[in-house]
């Protein structure tokens, strides 16, 4: 079938060729100290193109930055230590808390969201004088304003407060920003996006079949809860989260990531990927993840040999033991190592994303960014806030993610102690434990360390197991994690160039 995760993506590679196609002739072209799309925004077709660039930055964003920064900085991922290749430090310095405002991919994560939000200000600055319905001027603005909150909401989770750049930059004299915004702004700016979405957006159920990836009424509310339980305003996130309706979850958890299910009945949003012939709009999570050495093992693609560009996002040992025995989400997720022709390697690498390929390299799989079990626990955990109680809401909740794993339910008073949840404090473990595996490699894990405030004492503990491991391979201060290292610095070009202060590091 034919849908949206294809007609956007393919859209997407057209896109620069469209605006740059569009000047007539070479001395007629709009002077370059004036930075105007002109000759671009007149059509419906038009609007429809400049909504679909904006959707496509998340792709490159996907492929490596949301899961470097999302889990790579968490207790849930590492990597392989390649001795032979040692030019990939700058990835090995952002898991080790050792990175700087130097860093090359701190800058890249840092202008490709800003890349992204211009995208979404040039629709907005340019919906209102294109020729067509209202009805669709009020969706594309709805779809731009979610893009821009969720660009926003990582951005202020990674570096606090960051320039707020709400219109497009015509002419270079606009290109300075007006400094850092306070986190409280940028906030409000992100609840104010995220309700207009909300308010602008049709449910996921009624696109068209040839739409379905597009955001949604319940992408907003979900992303919108997200934002209050972040600032533990539970009531309010409690409210969002509640509007998320028309969801459930899927039968198993293994066919929540079958390629043959993108966009499903438990996707609230995720990234649309689509690999074919002459274009490339495709994902790469199975190579980038297999172990270097594992040759066609792991991928069972003879075309593509693996590189210092593989054996990252490789499981800890914290999460491989954090699964209880039986939950079948373990092996779903992860494999503890392969066998080559020597016997038993045990490398951990994420198995969530090994759907198979479809040209030599490039896969179809989508990446999740929301699902309704993600939702689920947040209504759980914002409920348990407002209030313990033994077998209420959200032990129902909890345990209908847990009985989809294989798992026998959490309760109060129950004689297993393991199984045994008799206090608020007792369910916040236990909705971080869920959490961890549940929505492992999905870049949720360091967010909720940072949001919960065991991100310092989590990650110090996790250091001194991993240092120990193999001490020769650490470099001195790594995995030394103080609370002004939860944010990352400001790229050093932008404190320069924009003249923005730096986060104590």
């Amino acid at each position: 079938m034919k849908t949206q995760s294809k007609y956007i993506l393919i859209a997407c590679s057209l896109l620069t060729s469209v605006l740059l196609g569009c000047k007539k002739d070479f001395l007629n072209q709009v002077p370059e100290s004036s930075l105007t799309n002109a000759n671009f925004w007149k059509t419906e077709s038009d609007l429809k193109q400049g909504v679909v660039g904006a959707y496509s930055s998340l792709r490159g964003m996907g492929t490596f930055s949301f899961w470097l920064f999302g889990e790579m900085r968490s207790d849930n991922t590492t990597f392989q230590y390649n001795a032979p290749q040692r030019g990939q430090e700058n990835r090995e310095q952002v898991d080790q808390f050792l990175a700087n405002s130097a860093n090359t991919l701190i800058q890249d994560f840092w202008r490709d969201s800003y890349a992204s939000i211009f995208r979404c200000n040039d629709v907005l600055d340019h919906v209102g004088g294109i020729p067509m319905s209202d009805a669709a001027k009020t969706q594309a603005i709805g779809e731009v304003k979610f893009l821009r909150a969720f660009h926003y909401f990582n951005l202020v989770r990674q570096f606090g407060g960051v320039p707020l750049r709400l219109t497009v930059t015509k002419a270079p004299a606009d290109a300075p920003s007006k400094g850092r915004a306070s986190v409280a702004d940028v906030y409000n700016q992100i609840i104010s996006d995220l309700n207009d979405a909300a308010n602008s957006l049709p449910n996921a159920a009624d696109y068209a079949a040839a739409d379905k990836g597009r955001a949604s009424k319940g992408a907003a509310n979900a992303l919108l809860g997200e934002v209050y339980l972040t600032q533990k305003k539970y009531s309010d996130a409690l409210t969002a989260l509640r509007k998320v309706a028309g969801y459930s979850l899927m039968p198993t958890y293994a066919s929540v990531f079958q390629i043959a299910n993108k966009n499903n009945i438990e996707s609230v949003f995720e990234i649309q990927y689509y690999s074919t012939a002459g274009t490339n709009l495709s994902s790469n999570f199975m190579y980038q993840f297999a172990p270097f050495n594992s040759g066609t093992i792991v991928t069972q693609d003879p075309g593509t040999n693996l590189s210092f560009t593989s054996g990252w996002n490789t499981p800890t040992t914290d999460l491989i033991d954090a699964y209880e025995t039986g939950d079948l989400r373990k092996d779903v997720s992860l494999a503890e190592g392969f066998t080559n022709s020597t016997g038993f390697v045990a490398v951990p690498y994420v198995k969530k994303y090994n759907q198979g390929f479809v040209q030599p390299g490039q896969t179809n799989v989508n990446f999740p960014v929301i699902r309704y079990a993600d939702v689920m626990l947040m209504i759980a955990e914002c409920l348990n806030e407002q209030g313990f109680v033994a077998g209420g809401e959200a032990f129902t909740l909890l345990n209908d993610v847990r009985r989809r794993a294989g798992l026998l339910p959490k309760t109060s008073g129950n004689p297993v102690p393991a199984l045994n949840v008799a206090s608020q404090e007792e369910f916040r473990a236990a909705i971080d434990q869920e959490r961890k595996v549940e929505l492992a490699f999905e870049n949720h894990r360091w967010f909720d360390l940072v949001r919960t405030g065991k991100a310092v004492s989590v990650m110090t503990a996790h250091g001194k197991r991993e240092i120990a491991k193999a001490p020769a391979q650490f470099p001195a201060g790594a995995y030394t994690l103080t609370t002004s290292k939860l944010l990352l610095p400001i790229p050093e070009r932008e404190v320069i160039l924009d003249n923005l202060d730096q986060n104590p590091q």
